[in-house]
């Protein structure tokens, strides 16, 4: 991943921003949209783009654009930086490879130990029945 070329990737909007907020609201577009498209990229390498493929797939549209969109703040400025963000957050997490699970056994005296309880236990209600005097 080369964080330099995908920056110069990134393509950013500036949209009206929804909901209440008087003059300046209706005047200043304060939301952004960034705009990525995972297929054209040169910053990732086909393995990569592969994976992000299948981590991304429900926010790709058809394309294989990844659109990402913030108005948490009154600035513009902010939100780029807030959408930007989180976008390499999203890129490091889709990137990331997890550990293989190893199937592990349990114990000898873990699986003592629970016999010896089941044992103790079926005994302790055994112990409450009523016994025939016949």
């Amino acid at each position: 991943m080369n964080k330099e070329i995908i920056v110069k990737e990134l393509v950013f909007k500036a949209i009206r921003s929804s909901g209440p907020g008087g003059q300046h609201a209706n005047k200043v577009a304060s939301k952004v949209e960034l705009t990525f498209n995972v297929s054209q990229s040169q910053g990732f390498s086909n393995s990569e783009k592969e994976r992000l493929y299948l981590k991304l797939r429900p926010r790709l549209n058809l394309e294989g654009v990844l659109k990402l969109q913030c108005e948490e703040s009154r600035s513009q400025h902010k939100n780029k930086q807030l959408v930007t963000q989180r976008f390499f957050e999203m890129i490091k997490k889709a990137l990331e490879v997890r550990k293989k699970r190893k199937p592990t056994k349990p114990s000898k005296s873990s699986v003592e130990k629970r016999l010896k309880s089941k044992k103790m236990q079926s005994e302790k209600k055994a112990g409450r029945k009523k016994f025939d005097t016949d």
